[in-house]
C-alpha cells in the first residue's frame, strides 16, 4: 500500500505516465490500425520494466513491460503499472491485458485515456477493481488521446483520420515555371513530408498528379525500419492511367489501389472499412479542394516556400466557404515554413 502523500503520488504518477507517453510515440506509424501505447512498471519509485506496442498483431505494451521487468531480474507482483491507454479487456489477435495484470498480481494500474470504443470504455477499470486492483485514470488523458486521434476516430466512426498535405509558394502556386526543374520546397521539407507518409497507412492522389508527376509515394527515411508500405490510392474518373507509372510497375505495385468514378467520400469510407485509419492526401489541387469542401479533412499540413511563382494552377480551387484551423503550429523547416492545424468542423 502506498504511504506517500496524495500530492507526491500524483507527481510520481505524472512523471511515469510521461515516460509511458514517450514510449508510445516510438510506435508512431508502425502500429496502425492499432493505437500507440506505452507502459511502465514501477516498484518503490523506480522503473523495473517498460515497453511499447510495436506493430499491429504484436505484443501489447503491457506484455512488453512485464517481459522487460523479467529480463531485468524483477518480479512484478505488487508493482504499479502505468499505461497510456486503458488496458484491453477482450480477446482479439492477442489475449486481454487485464488477464495478464491479474495473473501477474499487479497491485495498481494508472492509465491516462479511456478506451474510445464505446463497447469497451471503462470495462477494464470495472473488471480490475472488482478483482481488488487499485485503478486510477484520467491523468494526462488529453495528451494521450491526442496521440491516438487517428485510431480514436477510426474505432468510433469507422473512417480514417485525413491529413491534407500540400507544398505551395507565397502566391499560392503548386508548380514551378516551365523549364525550371527545381523543387518548390527544400530537401529538409521533403524529409518532413516523408515523415507524414511514415505516420500514414494510405496515401491518396488524383489521376492528373499520377500522370504528370509519376510519383512513387514510398516512404524514404534513411535508418528507419519496420514500416509497411502505405497503400497508394489513385482516384480517377476515366481510368486512363499509363501502366508504366511507378505505382503500377515498381516492387510495391501490389500496394496500389485505383478507385474509378467514385465520389471521394465513398472512397474514404471504403478505406476506413479496410482498416485504413490514417490517410494522407497529397494532391493535386482538385482532390484537395474536393476533400475540403466535403468536410473530409481533419488536419492540414501546408509547406510554404519562400518564393513567388506566378504560375498556374493555384494550390486550391474555389471553396464554398472559408475554413478555420485550431491548434495551429508553425515550424521552420530549412528555408520553408510548415503550418499544421486541425480543421474546425463546419455545421
Amino acid at each position: 500500500m502506498l504511504k506517500s502523500s496524495p500530492n507526491k503520488i500524483r507527481t510520481a504518477d505524472r512523471r511515469f505516465l510521461r515516460r509511458a507517453l514517450e514510449l508510445a510515440r516510438l510506435g508512431s506509424g508502425l502500429t496502425l490500425p492499432n493505437p500507440r501505447v506505452g507502459a511502465v512498471l514501477v516498484r518503490g519509485g523506480k522503473i523495473i520494466g517498460e515497453g511499447h506496442h510495436q506493430r499491429a498483431g504484436g505484443p501489447h505494451a503491457e506484455v512488453r513491460a512485464v517481459a522487460d521487468a523479467r529480463k531485468r531480474g524483477h518480479t512484478v507482483a505488487g508493482a504499479t503499472l502505468y499505461v497510456t491507454l486503458e488496458p484491453c479487456s477482450t480477446h482479439g489477435r492477442t489475449p486481454p491485458c487485464t488477464a495478464l495484470i491479474l495473473r501477474e498480481k499487479i497491485a495498481r494500474v494508472v492509465f491516462a485515456a479511456t478506451d474510445p470504443n464505446p463497447a469497451h470504455a471503462g470495462a477494464a477499470a470495472r473488471l480490475l477493481r472488482s478483482a481488488g486492483v487499485c485503478v486510477s485514470s484520467g491523468l494526462l488523458a488529453a495528451e494521450a488521446a491526442s496521440l491516438n486521434r487517428d485510431f480514436n476516430g477510426w474505432i468510433v466512426h469507422h473512417r480514417p483520420w485525413v491529413v491534407a498535405k500540400i507544398a505551395l509558394s507565397l502566391d499560392g502556386r503548386i508548380v514551378a515555371p516551365p523549364r525550371d526543374d527545381r523543387w518548390l520546397t527544400s530537401p529538409a521539407a521533403r524529409t518532413v513530408a516523408h515523415e507524414l507518409r511514415w505516420e500514414s497507412d494510405a496515401i491518396l492522389i488524383g489521376a492528373e498528379t499520377a500522370r504528370q508527376d509519376n510519383p512513387r509515394l514510398t516512404v524514404r527515411l534513411p535508418g528507419r525500419r519496420g514500416k509497411v508500405q502505405p497503400w497508394r490510392i489513385v482516384v480517377t474518373r476515366s481510368g486512363n492511367l499509363p501502366r508504366h507509372l511507378h505505382l503500377f510497375a515498381d516492387r510495391h505495385r501490389d500496394r496500389t489501389l485505383v478507385f474509378q468514378n467514385q465520389p471521394l467520400e465513398e472512397v474514404v469510407a471504403a478505406l476506413g472499412a479496410c482498416d485504413v485509419s490514417h490517410l494522407l492526401i497529397e494532391g493535386g489541387g482538385q482532390i484537395l479542394t474536393e476533400a475540403l469542401q466535403k468536410n473530409l479533412v481533419n488536419e492540414v499540413a501546408f509547406f510554404i516556400a519562400p518564393s513567388v511563382m506566378g504560375t498556374l494552377p493555384r494550390a486550391l480551387k474555389k471553396l464554398d466557404a472559408p475554413l478555420r484551423l485550431r491548434d495551429v503550429s508553425y515550424r521552420a523547416v530549412g528555408p520553408d515554413l510548415l503550418c499544421r492545424g486541425l480543421l474546425v468542423p463546419r455545421p
